[in-house]
C-alpha cells in the first residue's frame, strides 16, 4: 500500500467552507514513532487540519492516510477504531467522576466494542488493569479518588492525556497540551508527553516554542492552509522562509 512506512500522510488535502478555502493542498508525512509539532500563525488552519485528520470534518478533496488506509470522510468513531486518538483544547472530562472513573470510562468505551455481551466481566477486568496502568503512567495515583472537577489545571490536562492514550491508539493528536500552564507545569507536561508517547506517533499543535523544540522530532509549519516546511527543529529554526512567514523572533523565543 501507499506510504506503508508512514503512520500518517496527507496528500493534497483541501477544505472549503462555502467560497473560502481554508486548507489549500496540504501535504504532510509523519513516520511511525515520530513526534511532529504543527505550528503556524493564528488563522493558518491548524484546528481545521486537526479536525480533518480526526474525522470531525471531511475534506473537500485529497487523501488522508492512516497506516496506509484512506480515512478521509470517516467519522471520528471510525478513525478512532483504526488507531488514532485525539485530545482537545477545551477540557473534555467528566467533572463529577473521579480520576480513576474517568480513565475506566475511557478504557471501557474502547474495550466495550471488542467484547460480546456475555464477556462483560472480562471487559471490566481488562478495563481495571488498563486504567491502573494509565493512572500510574500519568502520575495521578494519589488523586485516584479525587473528582476531576477539583483537580488543578495541570492535573486535569494530565488526566486528559491519560484518557487520550487509554485506548491504546498508535497515533495521538494533542491540541495545545501545555496552553495556560506555567513554565514548571509546562516542563512537567512535556516530560509526561514524552513518556506516554514512547513507541507511538505524536502530532501536536503547540504555540510554546520551548515545548516544540524540546519535544518534536519534526516541525511542520502551516501558513494560509499550506504546509510550507517540514523538517527537524534545527533546520526549521534556520529556515529563512519560515522566519519570514511566521517565526520572526524565533531565536529569541527558543533561547
Amino acid at each position: 500500500m501507499i506510504q506503508q512506512h508512514h503512520a500518517l500522510a496527507l496528500q493534497d488535502v483541501r477544505k472549503r467552507f462555502g467560497n473560502t478555502e481554508i486548507i489549500r493542498g496540504a501535504q504532510l508525512q509523519v513516520a511511525r514513532g515520530e513526534r511532529l509539532a504543527l505550528i503556524g500563525p493564528n488563522g493558518a488552519g491548524k484546528s481545521t487540519l486537526f479536525n480533518l485528520i480526526s474525522g470531525r470534518f471531511a475534506p473537500t478533496s485529497g487523501a488522508i492516510l492512516l497506516n496506509g488506509r484512506d480515512i478521509a470522510g470517516c467519522t471520528p468513531y471510525q478513525v478512532n477504531r483504526q488507531g488514532l486518538a485525539r485530545s482537545f483544547q477545551i477540557s473534555n472530562l467528566f467533572t463529577n467522576l473521579s480520576v480513576y472513573e474517568n480513565l475506566r470510562c475511557a478504557v471501557l468505551w474502547h474495550l466495550g466494542y471488542k467484547y460480546a455481551f456475555w464477556r462483560k466481566l472480562s471487559a471490566l477486568r481488562d478495563a481495571h488493569a488498563r486504567a491502573e496502568e494509565v493512572l500510574e503512567l500519568i502520575g495521578l495515583q494519589r488523586q485516584r479518588h479525587t473528582l476531576a472537577g477539583v483537580l488543578t489545571y495541570a492535573e486535569q490536562r494530565a488526566l486528559e492525556i491519560g484518557i487520550t492514550i487509554a485506548g491504546g491508539a498508535d497515533v495521538i493528536l494533542l491540541d495545545e497540551p501545555t496552553a495556560g500552564m506555567s513554565r514548571s507545569e509546562s516542563d512537567a507536561a512535556t516530560e509526561l508527553i514524552r513518556k506516554v508517547t514512547v513507541g507511538k506517533t505524536l502530532v501536536m499543535v503547540e504555540h510554546d516554542m520551548s515545548v516544540v523544540f524540546g519535544l518534536a522530532d519534526k516541525v511542520a509549519v502551516l501558513v494560509y492552509g499550506e504546509v510550507i516546511a517540514c523538517d527537524t527543529p534545527q533546520r526549521i529554526r534556520a529556515n529563512a522562509d519560515v522566519q519570514a512567514a511566521y517565526l520572526g523572533g524565533l531565536h529569541e523565543e527558543a533561547a
